[in-house]
Formats: C-alpha cells, structure tokens, sequence
C-alpha cells in the first residue's frame, strides 16, 4: 500500500528550508550516535564503578525508558506550544546532560543523567520530523525525509566505530564531552538564524495531564518490573504496569484530546497490525548491540574499538540498503516487503543463539549484516504500511504511533535481555568466572527474540479488511 501524501502545511522560507534540514538531521545523528555508541562503554563503566550486570544495563535503559514514557504528552505538547521551541528546548536538555555525565561520580548518579537526558530523546523523535514537514513544500517533502533519515542511520552506523575510538583511546566520559560540544554547536544556527520560525496547531480541548500520568507510570512500572524479576517485586510492578496500560487505553477512548486515537486501532487493521509488527520488531532486535557488546567484550576479549568495528557491519548494510526497501515499497505492496524484512531478522537471531566462545568472526560478521539486512527491509516498508492505512488528516497521529511503538519495544528489549541476566548471571558484579553465564544469557535472549519475530512476520502480512 503506497503512503498517502502528507499534509498540506506552510512550507517555510526557501533560505531557512536548508538550515532546518541541517538541524534536524544532525539533532537526529546526535541522539542515535550516543545510544549505539553508549554500548561500547558499558564494560569499561563497569570496571570503574564495579557494578552488576543488571545496573549496567539500566546505563542505556534509563535514556529509553524516560523517552519512552513521555513521548506521546511531549509530543503533544510541542504541537500546542511549537516544535522549534520544543526542539530547541530538547538540544539543550540534551548538550547539557551530555557534559554532566561526562563528569558522574557513581552508576547511580550515571543513571539519573541518563534518564533526565531521555527527555532529548523523546523530544527530538517528535519534533525532528514534523519541522522538515512543516518547513518543506509537498513536492518536496520526500527527498527532504529521505536525507533526514539518512541522518539517523548515519549516526547508528558510525556510533559503534567511532565511538569504540573515542572510548578506546581516550576513555568512556570524553564521548559525553565530545557528543555535548556537538549539541552545542548545533544550538547554534537554531538561536542565530531560526529563532521565531515556528509552527504549532490549534487547541481544540485542555491537555489530557491524566492520560499522560497514566501512561508514563504504566510505562515505568512495567519495565522496572523486569529488572527485579524474578522476584515479587517484579512480578507485582509488571502486573500494575499491564493494567496500567489498559486504564490508559480505556481513559484514550473518551478524553477530548487524546494522546492515542485508540478508535483508529479498532477500526483499521493494517494500521494497528503494522504498528504490532514495528513492536515487536523493536522488542526483539533493540538489545542485539547491547548483548553483542557484552559477548564481544566479556567473552571474545576484544576492546572496546574492535568490538565496534565488528557490529558496524550490520548496521553499514542498514544504511546501505534502506533507500533500496524504500523505492521497492513504491513498486511492491509494502507489508510484503517489510514481512520478508522481518523473516531475514528469524533466521539473523536464531543464528546469534548459537554463539559460542570460538565462533569464527566471519560467522558472527555475516550473521550482523543479515540482520541488517532485515532491519533496512523492515523498517521503511512498515513505516509506509502505517502511513499509507490512515487519511491525510491522520499522518501526525499515525507518525507518533508508530513512533512509540518504536521507543516502548526499545524498553522492552532492554527489559527483557536485563531479565535474562538478572536470571543467569544474578545481582553481583559480573567477573570472569561469570562468563559461560554471560553467554548463556546472549544465547537464551536471541533465542526469545528469534521466536517473537515469528509472530511479527504474520502480524506484518495482515491487509485491509474486505468490503
């Protein structure tokens, strides 16, 4: 299903149309470089802060999981206040959250700067996209999204490398150094040539401040209850979190204005099924660089550069590949195409739970650039599918589905590989004869993962209901 075009707002000023390109697409390279990147580090934090395995992992948690939680009422918000605001407003957050952890003094402190520094995250994910709309005429929309993407995949695909550098060389706080002077040029174009370009919708009822409560406490109950499994604690808090999300999807379905068009999941099927395919999708392939990163370094003993250099590959044959699934989705009917893209990732995972300690390199190489394989031919299309399946007016309500959809599967991968450890490795700080549990733990993970994405296939395959 080819997408519908998007809507017909007030492009910008052609002279600015160029500058808010360059902003957004840097913002965007900013905040996916730090979240790839960030992985390499974990073991060198671990050998400074002499933390569990399960508190390393709330390391690149905590960023996602704030994102996550308050993407859809920021979203909201930066339509009602405006986007450039808001999108300044999340570079600075994000500059100086950056420098403040480069100088943290604990894992703790570490994690509460990381979790305020999600704030960025979730802003730049809402606002990023909808100014290269809003700045760009129709006919042009397209080539401008396309460069604004490739941005985000630029920073996914060099965050390894050049993060492993960085990291190797010069130690894991000089990347906060570096990424937060990079946030801070950046502001400087928006306040020296943008300040009061701005766009903003109109406000057609109060803010819904309950459901927003709602959903970012369900949110947080649910994946920190997969940090304390398996114990009542976290059994409790999953269970709160789950019925967290139906008192929210049933609050949705009468606010005046609401952050989740709940009636568009009832009545249209391709769009509530590509999102479930994008979920699970997220859910199953986000930790992948996470658990590679601790296999690579606990168990191959390779440093942080190497190990960079080894999990750039799938994520160059991402990039590399993912304008090529966007012109086939013009041509082939999109879910086909992202359904394929969500086969390759089966047998990319199933693979991973194979690992051992004297995999060949070549292997575990050609098994990464599968799966980016599968990410570039997945991603796109699906994104068509959703966009594609609402009308004109619905494009800004089915972008931030999908949106979270992305960010809630991130956390949930994250909470699900943090289980598996908890589980296997337990709550102490990992040493060497921990190891065969490291493994073990990557192993059982990829494995779940594989079987999840068995069930995203056929959720991708779902079209419109017949009349």
């Amino acid at each position: 299903m080819r997408p519908l075009p998007l809507p017909n707002t007030p492009a910008a000023p052609t002279h600015n149309r160029s500058l808010i390109l360059a902003v957004a697409s840097f913002g965007g390279f900013l905040v996916t470089f730090m979240t790839s990147s960030i992985n390499i580090a974990l073991p060198l934090i671990d050998e400074e802060f002499h933390i569990s395995a399960v508190t390393l992992s709330w390391i690149p948690l905590a960023f996602i999981l704030v994102a996550g939680a308050t993407l859809l009422p920021l979203g909201r918000l930066s339509d009602l206040y405006g986007r450039m605001r808001s999108f300044i407003l999340g570079m600075i957050i994000f500059m100086l959250f950056a420098f403040a952890s480069a100088f943290a003094p604990s894992a703790g402190i570490l994690i509460a700067l990381r979790a305020i520094h999600g704030l960025s995250l979730a802003v730049g994910m809402v606002t990023a996209t909808a100014l290269v709309i809003s700045a760009y005429p129709p006919d042009s929309r397209g080539r401008a999204l396309g460069l604004n993407v490739a941005g985000i995949y630029l920073g996914l695909t060099l965050g390894p490398v050049l993060g492993g550098l960085i990291i190797h060389n010069v130690g894991w706080r000089s990347l906060f150094l570096i990424i937060g002077a990079l946030g801070a040029a950046n502001l400087i174009p928006l306040f020296w040539k943008l300040w009061g370009v701005e766009w903003r919708e109109p406000k057609v009822a109060p803010f819904d401040v309950q459901g927003s409560f709602i959903s970012a406490g369900s949110l947080v109950a649910l994946l920190l209850g997969f940090s304390y499994l398996p114990g009542v604690v976290g059994a409790v808090l999953i269970a709160v979190g789950v019925i967290g999300i139906g008192g929210f999807l049933w609050w949705e379905a009468r606010a005046a204005d609401p952050l989740l068009h709940v009636d568009l999941l009832r009545s249209n099927h391709v769009f509530a099924f590509s999102n479930l395919a994008a979920l699970i999708n997220y859910s199953a392939t986000f930790a992948m660089v996470f658990l590679m990163s601790l296999y690579l370094q606990y168990n191959r003993g390779l440093n942080p550069q190497t190990a960079g250099f080894v999990l750039v590959s799938g994520t160059f044959v991402q990039a590399a590949f993912s304008p090529l699934a966007g012109r086939l989705a013009d041509r082939v009917t999109a879910r086909y195409v992202a359904a394929a893209g969500m086969a390759l990732c089966v047998l990319g995972l199933g693979a991973l739970a194979f690992l051992s300690d004297h995999s060949p390199y070549w292997y575990i190489i050609s098994v990464l650039c599968l799966l980016g394989l599968g990410f570039a031919f997945f991603a796109t299309p699906i994104t068509y599918s959703v966009m594609g399946s609402v009308r004109k007016e619905q494009v800004g309500i089915a972008s931030a589905t999908i949106a979270t959809m992305r960010l809630v599967g991130q956390n949930v991968s994250m909470g699900l590989a943090t289980l598996v450890l908890a589980v296997e490795v337990g709550g102490h700080v990992i040493q060497p004869a921990d190891y065969p549990q490291v493994l073990t733990s990557v192993r059982v993970s990829f494995l779940i993962f594989a079987v999840m994405c068995v069930f995203g296939v056929g959720a991708s395959l779902v079209g419109p209901r017949r009349t």
